[in-house]
């Protein structure tokens, strides 16, 4: 059986990629609903059909035993529903996982008292990070911001427009004591270090970057160490698998950059 990642397009690609890079041994299909795209924007039912079509797609057709929800969106408008009403009720041996929390456990981790957040409009809408982080940590100070450019920039290969967007969503920050920024959408560490420099250029000071495609790759191994009863049904033939949900010459491209790969096949699926 496979592991699955899933996104709203192709920033999950980022995530897919360190996986790959940390666990080789691993069968991995990856599916980005690039039809949809951008989820920031959607209602919290359209996305919640979205992602369970395709979930479903990558139990059935692709035969996933685990799967990663690598859309922040995705995971605080789907996840608790399809986790304890979806699965239970149609894969009750199956796992899907979210990044929010492990993003949430990194920030704790590293002990910061003030961090920004830029991500989508609904994950902002949500606070979702908001929440998560005072369970753990109630003094802490959380400072968010929606940056919607940022997703159609990754999507489209726009690198070229992308410093003074990016600037832009920095300078929010001028006169907050953060001591990080999560990025708090999967396509967002396509730019994470154009979002070092702009924050070092406008803050003055350096700022850490909390990037997923960082530390999931260690949450989903540490994952599995704790489960084996689900490890022990993974694959292991080093196989690797992309589908979209619509594809067009610039996805293919962005596909190419993303995952540094000029090789990299990608097939599209209906669904």
């Amino acid at each position: 059986m496979n592991i699955g990642t899933f996104d709203s397009g192709l920033g999950g690609l980022l995530i897919t990629k360190s996986l790959i890079s940390l666990m080789p041994e691993y069968n991995f299909c990856y599916l980005g609903d690039t039809l949809h795209v951008p989820y920031g924007s959607r209602s919290k039912d359209a996305i919640y059909e979205f992602t369970k079509n395709c979930i479903e797609y990558l139990f059935e057709k692709r035969d996933c035993k685990l799967i990663i929800i690598a859309c922040n969106t995705a995971t605080f408008a789907t996840l608790r529903t399809l986790q304890q009403t979806y699965l239970k009720e149609n894969y009750p041996d199956r796992r899907i996982l979210g990044v929010v929390i492990p993003t949430v456990e990194e920030v704790i981790a590293k002990k910061y008292n003030s961090v920004g957040l830029l991500a989508t409009q609904g994950t902002v809408n949500s606070d979702v990070y908001g929440i998560e982080l005072r369970k753990l940590k109630p003094e802490i100070k959380l400072y968010s911001y929606p940056a919607p450019l940022l997703v159609p920039l990754v999507e489209n290969n726009a690198d070229e427009f992308a410093e003074p967007i990016i600037d832009s969503y920095v300078k929010k920050f001028i006169d907050k004591d953060i001591e990080a920024i999560i990025l708090g959408c999967t396509h967002y560490p396509h730019y994470k270090n154009q979002i070092a420099k702009s924050a070092q250029k406008i803050l003055g000071r350096k700022i850490d970057i909390i990037s997923q495609d960082e530390f999931i790759p260690n949450s989903l191994k540490n994952y599995l160490s704790r489960h084996p009863e689900i490890e022990k049904d993974l694959s292991k033939d080093s196989k690797y698998l992309f589908e979209v949900t619509d594809i067009n010459a610039s996805y293919i491209e962005q596909a190419k950059t993303i995952f540094d790969d000029e090789n990299i096949v990608i097939q599209k699926v209906d669904i």
